[in-house]
């Protein structure tokens, strides 16, 4: 079940090894109509800058380009708070992976504004539905 695990993100745990569910993952937010834009390798990171180990860990900056250029035309500066920040790292348990999502409405609260908070409403209902569609096809 999608739950809300931070004040300012939705996630979910799965029975999917890491590769598997990162690929779950773009599939699902294609399907919400997002893109990824940006692929941050955490373990990698850290290994190269820090010569740290980290378990598997990957930061996807998805936009959906419609619901983007929306809040863009109601204030300019609102791409400060894009993209959705979508992580999947692998869970403590083996074959299992945490899936989540930084939940737009928590973020774009910041500007105060209603028309924004209507955008920001349908991109957590996407995201909370390619959580869900994971979670399904996780456990079929």
């Amino acid at each position: 079940m999608v739950e809300q695990t931070t004040r300012y993100g939705l996630g979910i745990t799965v029975a999917l090894a890491y590769d598997v569910a990162v690929d779950r993952t773009r599939a699902a937010l294609q399907h919400e109509g997002f893109g990824v834009l940006t692929d941050i390798d955490i373990r990698a990171t850290l290994k190269k800058k820090l010569e740290v180990d980290f378990r598997p860990y990957v930061i996807l900056g998805a936009c959906n380009p419609p619901l983007a250029h929306q809040a863009l035309r109601a204030e300019r500066d609102i791409g400060l708070l894009l993209p959705c920040n979508v992580i999947v790292y692998a869970g403590d348990t083996a074959g299992t992976s945490v899936i989540a999502a930084l939940d737009p409405v928590a973020v774009m609260e910041l500007t105060e504004r209603e028309d924004i908070r209507a955008v920001a409403l349908e991109v957590r209902q996407r995201l909370e539905r390619a959580l869900a569609a994971i979670e399904r096809d996780a456990t079929a």
